[in-house]
């Protein structure tokens, strides 16, 4: 294969894309002079190679972001919201090299990196606007002895590691807030998407973001990296998003320093269709809770519960609405359904869904792995999945819709509920009663009430159970960011 690229930076449409490490302002090549190559998914070639950092580039970046720290906290919260409202101007005239950017990296159709683009903006916007309102309080204490003062200063250097399916936006829900609080960052993306997040860092300091604020690590050997990063005393903070397994395996590693701990983890999403909900408004609900960004998200819809009066035909619309949908690269303006990731994405769908037809689940479309180049696998839909196969209790990760059928509503509860995961959920009823009702029986941290889209940067964005700890967006995302500290006083 042959590099398309060698200079020191990628240039995309107008857009230049470093491939370094960025550490205290300065983009550098890693210590050992190693790097690691990026693949497009849509025809597996490489679009280029980075810096592979090294435990002392990590070290290096601890560094910048702790000489960097009492500067930036000090730094008015006004002057902050300014640069992060410019953060938001500049990715917003880029949004459509950033798109292709995405869209070359990861696979995504445009369509959804266009969206993201614009949401991952708004996490600028939204925090440029929250900067400012870091309020603390005061009180008197029940005795009247004293005064009770509360401030919310920020918690220090904070550790960013980002997974591969919304580079952007997850990139930018977590710089955002924890520049906002006045806290210096190290922000670790996954390596299968490693070029929209140094993308960002450079509009950052473009928007004058000061030196050792932002400092971006890329490195295939994370664990060897992340360790010592965890493990140093500068280091007060830690937000991850990704897979369940590697944030149990996070929040042990960072036990040992007593970090405050972020964790956006795994999700099962459930689908909950009644009899009685607009069928047409549940069809499109269901399209994009599933197929958005080719049904590679957290808080896609997983287990799609069917009351059975209206199973057969939900199951027969959604399938001859998923069998039209166009395949491609996802650059390609007329695609609709990109590849998946990688090759072992392709694997772990095909085998989910031969376990499941293998244990009596009806295949309506779709089912097989598509001919090469590139890690494509076809929308597909499966109908009476019984409750026992593997798709219902792990994670699909791709562009298969499994239907369950279901009697009544407490039978419901009951299989919404059967999970360790608890991110997100859906519910689709015309009985506002009934809807209302079963959103708070159900076990998330957030429900979708008839529409199939619940993230917002306004709204806390977070799960229960095994789904995570703390919340991303709205303003308790920028609260994670700080302390709470308490100052008694007389006057």
């Amino acid at each position: 294969m042959t590099l398309l690229s060698t200079h020191e930076l990628l240039h995309l449409e107008g857009l230049a894309v470093p491939r370094q490490l960025l550490i205290g302002g300065t983009w550098r090549h890693a210590g050992s002079g190693n790097t690691v190559e990026v693949i497009n998914p849509s025809d597996e070639t490489v679009i280029t190679d980075i810096a592979d950092a090294d435990v002392e580039d990590g070290t290096a970046a601890v560094d910048a972001a702790a000489a960097a720290f009492p500067e930036w906290a000090a730094t008015p919260p006004r002057r902050r919201a300014e640069i992060l409202r410019r953060c938001f101007e500049l990715m917003s005239e880029r949004s459509e090299q950033l798109a292709h950017l995405i869209s070359l990296e990861n696979g995504k159709a445009l369509a959804d990196a266009r969206g993201e683009v614009a949401y991952a903006a708004e996490f600028f916007r939204w925090y440029s606007e929250e900067a400012v309102r870091i309020i603390g309080d005061v009180s008197v204490s029940p005795s009247g002895s004293n005064r009770i003062l509360v401030q919310h200063p920020p918690i220090g250097v904070c550790v960013l590691i980002t997974p591969w399916n919304f580079p952007a936006a997850m990139a930018t829900r977590k710089l955002a807030p924890a520049l906002a609080a006045g806290c210096t960052t190290v922000l670790k993306p996954a390596m299968l998407t490693p070029l929209t997040a140094l993308a960002i860092a450079q509009i950052m300091i473009d928007a004058g973001t000061p030196a050792g604020v932002v400092n971006v690590i890329t490195t295939s050997k994370t664990n060897e990296v992340v360790t010592p990063i965890l493990a140093d005393s500068r280091v007060r903070k830690l937000s991850f998003t990704g897979s369940t397994s590697v944030g149990r395996h996070l929040l042990r590693e960072a036990a040992g320093n007593v970090l405050k701990c972020s964790m956006e983890l795994g999700g099962n999403a459930p689908f909950l269709v009644f009899d009685d909900a607009d069928l047409e408004l549940a069809l499109d609900g269901a399209m994009i809770a599933k197929m958005r960004n080719g049904g590679q998200a957290c808080t896609a819809a997983n287990r799609i519960y069917v009351q059975r009066g209206i199973h057969d035909e939900f199951a027969r619309r959604l399938a001859d609405r998923m069998r039209k949908m166009r395949v491609g690269p996802g650059t390609d303006n007329n695609t609709e359904v990109g590849p998946l990731v990688d090759e072992a994405s392709v694997r772990k769908v095909d085998s989910l869904v031969r376990d499941a037809v293998g244990q009596g689940a009806k295949l309506l479309t779709g089912g097989n792995p598509l001919d090469g180049p590139g890690f494509f696998y076809p929308p597909t839909v499966l109908t009476n999945v019984p409750l026992e196969a593997r798709m219902v209790h792990e994670e699909i990760f791709g562009p298969v819709a499994s239907i369950i059928p279901f009697d009544t509503e407490d039978e419901v509860i009951v299989a919404a509920n059967n999970s360790d995961d608890g991110l997100a959920a859906y519910v689709f009823t015309e009985d506002l009663r009934r809807g209302l009702r079963v959103s708070e029986r159900i076990e998330s941290g957030m429900v979708a009430l008839n529409r199939g889209l619940v993230s917002d940067p306004a709204a806390p964005f977070g799960g229960v159970k095994h789904s995570g700890l703390g919340r991303e967006g709205a303003h308790q995302g920028l609260l994670d960011f700080t302390e709470t500290k308490y100052i008694a006083l007389d006057w």
